[in-house]
């Protein structure tokens, strides 16, 4: 079983490099005095991949402490388990891919409303969006894969885990804990993006930004835990093809 485990973690890990690598196809915004330091250094290629090593740490003690902890929590890995050899029965597909693709539309539709935030506040919207001009292979890979395993794969199965430790089971409260403090912590973890590129940023873009990255990652979360990590992964992507859409359609 350790060896199915280290494969899926293998398998795991692999997916989250790819959405990494996805990133080197982003200018990363940066405070000007950093970047101006490094430039005398290092090449823009250099650079990127110093600004890919913390998170690639992050990634490897996500993909560890979830592989460590999501059987014990009864969270699930589906297909890439029954490709390993740790799961016996067959997956439920087509409830993975359903849900998948059902949460993500729900999710980047919600979020495409939430977007109408540019014709209340245009000038503090058009400085946030043009500061990390994402890439389609760094918002399906990056954001569809490599943030479920950071917020989803390892930070919630975390504290289900712990959750269960402290109310002495896996009672629906505990996911629901993971599943709320994980998604808000990742919302809070953009406001430092924010402060960088809008000074004194208002109410109403720090709202935009705190509800905006908590839809997603409430419907991600839950996905986990009903459907699979793969489910999630379908989810995520499946959003940001919606705000793509909806952004080539109507902006």
């Amino acid at each position: 079983m350790k060896k199915k485990k280290f494969y899926l973690g293998l398998i795991l890990f692999f997916l989250g490099m790819l959405g990494m690598l996805s990133m080197l196809t982003v200018d990363l915004p940066l405070p000007e005095e950093v970047v101006s330091m490094l430039e005398d250094q290092f090449t823009p290629l250099q650079i990127k991949l110093l600004i890919l090593i913390n998170p690639t740490i992050i990634l490897i003690v996500s993909v560890v402490v979830g592989t460590v902890l999501y059987q014990k929590v009864n969270l699930s890995v589906p297909i890439i388990e029954k490709l390993v050899g740790i799961r016996l029965e067959h997956p439920q597909f087509r409830e993975i891919f359903f849900y998948g693709i059902l949460g993500g539309v729900l999710a980047g539709l919600i979020l495409s409303i939430l977007g109408l935030y540019r014709y209340i506040s245009p000038t503090e919207y058009e400085l946030l969006n043009s500061s990390l001009n994402l890439t389609l292979a760094a918002r399906f890979l990056y954001g569809g894969i490599t943030e479920e395993l950071f917020m989803r794969y390892g930070l919630m199965t975390l504290l289900v885990w712990l959750g269960a430790k402290l109310f002495k089971g896996t009672k629906p409260k505990v996911y629901w804990i993971g599943i709320i403090i994980s998604t808000l912590l990742f919302a809070v973890g953009h406001f430092p993006v924010v402060f960088q590129v809008v000074e004194n940023p208002s109410i109403v873009l720090i709202s935009y930004v705190l509800i905006g990255n908590s839809i997603g990652g409430l419907v991600f979360g839950w996905l986990y835990w009903k459907k699979g990590l793969e489910s999630a992964f379908l989810a995520h992507i499946f959003a940001h093809v919606v705000m793509v859409l909806n952004e080539k359609l109507f902006l």
